[in-house]
């Protein structure tokens, strides 16, 4: 059955890359909030027979939203902006899906906020909806329990989780469940410049599927230990190197963890590490796995640093790979501030 197939797709598994450093694969990641929080919609009487679901995604997001409705028969609307991957707008309306591109940028919030306005648009019109929210709702890191207890069985205490951040879901909700057993693990966020999530101003990214140009309210910066910063290129490279010397073919939101879990992971023999690698790459073979496309982009795969530049504030963190100590801290006691400089506007 088609539900078969998706409960199949939810659940990752876990492949050893080093000695001390594994990684817990998705097939779509974004399964797992998505059925949580449709779940415990229908549950609590938000999503009954009749009730339209409207979001705002230009990623996978949307794919786990229109696999999970085609199953249950909901009508999904999803807002999105030019950057939204043509092969992947298919797959959503060939599931069923309603796609509406917004095609301006607001200030201090670029396309994402232009998104969130057309989304309260369409709910007005329409008699009964639901928004799962992910940016938000609670059930989105709540979703990763799952995640952390197959982790917690298959390889006891982890002591370094690595993770590319967006949301701030998979990586806060999994840290806050994996600390239940080692209060000490070290949470790595890994970020790319010009994005708002840790303290930069927003900018064009080059670098999809992690970064925001909005603050998300599930991202609990007192979470981190460290934040690093990638580039296209790095991420890109490391995408390659992953498939090349693992054979895991993945996206460049999991190559960018890749590159920073297993720099941390060599850094680190005696610990465990566990990077999460969040996406397949088959939405990429046009791109990031087509050496015509990298060097027509100014990204050819070469020789890319080997460790990153230390930096004291976010603002230094530009263009090469760049790492900080973030210790848990608010943005506000890193970037005194920066709350009231429009990061959420």
């Amino acid at each position: 059955m088609f539900a078969d197939a998706v409960d199949a797709c939810r659940i990752p598994y876990v492949v050893r890359l080093a000695d001390n450093v594994h990684a817990v694969v998705y097939r779509l990641m974004k399964l797992l909030p998505a059925h949580h929080i449709l779940r415990n919609a229908r549950d609590q009487g938000r999503l009954g027979d009749g009730v339209t679901v409207v979001e705002t995604t230009s990623g996978t997001f949307g794919l786990a939203l229109a696999m999970e409705c085609a199953i249950s028969g909901h009508r999904l609307v999803l807002v999105s902006d030019p950057v939204v991957d043509a092969r992947l707008r298919r797959r959503l309306e060939h599931l069923g899906a309603e796609v509406v591109i917004v095609h301006e940028r607001a200030p201090g919030g670029g396309y994402q906020a232009t998104r969130l306005a057309r989304v309260a648009e369409i709910q007005a019109t329409l008699p009964a909806t639901f928004c799962p929210e992910q940016y938000s709702n609670p059930d989105n890191p709540g979703s990763y329990a799952l995640a952390a207890e197959l982790l917690t069985e298959q390889l006891g205490q982890i002591d370094c989780l690595v993770g590319s951040v967006g949301s701030g879901g998979s990586m806060c909700g999994t840290t806050r469940y994996l600390r239940q057993a080692n209060p000490e693990l070290t949470a790595i966020g890994v970020d790319t410049h010009r994005s708002v999530l840790f303290g930069q101003r927003d900018g064009h990214r080059v670098l999809r599927g992690l970064g925001n140009s909005l603050l998300p309210p599930n991202l609990d910066h007192g979470q981190f230990d460290e934040v690093h910063w990638l580039g296209a290129a790095d991420a890109f490279t490391a995408t390659r190197r992953l498939y090349r010397e693992h054979a895991l073919f993945m996206g460049p939101t999991s190559g960018a963890a890749y590159q920073v879990g297993s720099w941390w992971g060599r850094r680190n023999p005696g610990a465990r590490t566990v990077i999460i690698l969040p996406d397949e790459g088959y939405r990429y073979q046009d791109t990031v796995y087509d050496d015509a496309w990298l060097a027509a982009n100014g990204c050819d795969p070469g020789a890319r640093p080997g460790s990153p530049r230390e930096v004291a504030v976010p603002e230094d963190a530009e263009r090469e790979w760049c790492r900080m100590a973030w210790a848990r801290r608010s943005l506000d006691e890193v970037v005194p501030g920066a709350l009231l400089k429009g990061a959420r506007s």
